[in-house]
């Protein structure tokens, strides 16, 4: 199946001839509410965001740490489905046209619909991360590919090189390198290491290489930003989300997000 190129290749094409680095930023649809998480989607974009990831809920997100484990909880409770994710995305490009969406989630909730992957792409999704699939697979015979949709693989620090190889071969869009040994949240960044990793992954594929799990603070994000194609923050959105859900104020959130699109294109 010939992968078409779409919205998410566009952005970082358009980047790329700015000299500008991506910032992608996660949330949980339906923590705390869709209304919210909507309001959140517009409110990442105008303050630098280049790129959305939307954690589909899942009862069991055995990437994730304590923070968006929680969060994917408190989806749940709200009884939060694909379905409703698929009516998120189509009441964001009624405003939004060009933000590339990644949906980030697990194989056993896609596969519970068999049309999965066409109305992700009918919402106006541009791209699938699903967690638990090995990189390498073979998303065609699984069933979960879709020419329309970019598929993003993650590669972590202990993947052998000989898997590098193959996860890049079937990746498209982007390689999303994870920082940490470990789950979604985890610090002690070792950026000696990120560095020799992402140079290897880029010696074996043309795609762009981004940078996630346990970015923080401007610093981190700075760092990453010099041996990557852009960063993806996660845990410290989430839990930014979680500690203002009640006000439902979230200023802080955009200005915290200004300063990292900011510290990874100084």
């Amino acid at each position: 199946m010939e992968y078409l190129l779409t919205r998410l290749d566009d952005k970082i094409s358009s980047l790329n001839k700015t000299s500008k680095k991506a910032l992608v930023a996660y949330l949980v649809a339906g923590d705390p509410d869709l209304d919210s998480t909507l309001e959140l989607m517009h409110g990442f974009v105008n303050a630098g965001v280049d790129i959305l990831e939307i954690g589909v809920p899942f009862t069991d997100p055995i990437a994730e740490g304590p923070i968006i484990q929680a969060a994917h909880d408190r989806a749940l409770k709200n009884n939060t489905s694909l379905t409703d994710i698929f009516w998120l995305v189509e009441k964001f490009r009624k405003d939004n046209t060009e933000t590339p969406i990644i949906l980030m989630g697990y194989m056993n909730t896609f596969l519970a619909n068999s049309h999965a992957f066409t109305e992700a792409h009918c919402s106006g999704s541009d791209a699938v991360l699903i967690v638990d699939v090995p990189g390498e697979s073979n998303l065609e015979e699984l069933g979960i590919k879709n020419k329309n949709l970019a598929s993003i693989s993650l590669i972590a620090p202990t993947t052998s090189e000989d898997r590098i190889a193959k996860i890049c071969n079937s990746s498209s869009g982007f390689i999303y390198y994870v920082t940490l040994r470990g789950v979604t949240g985890s610090s002690h960044l070792n950026i000696d290491e990120a560095e020799k990793n992402i140079n290897f992954i880029k010696s074996q594929t043309s795609l762009p290489v981004f940078a996630g799990f346990g970015i923080k603070t401007p610093e981190d994000a700075s760092n990453l930003s010099k041996i990557s194609d852009g960063i993806v923050i996660g845990s410290t959105l989430v839990e930014m989300i979680h500690n203002q859900s009640d006000q439902k104020e979230f200023k802080k959130i955009y200005n915290y997000l200004h300063e990292m699109s900011k510290a990874i294109n100084r």
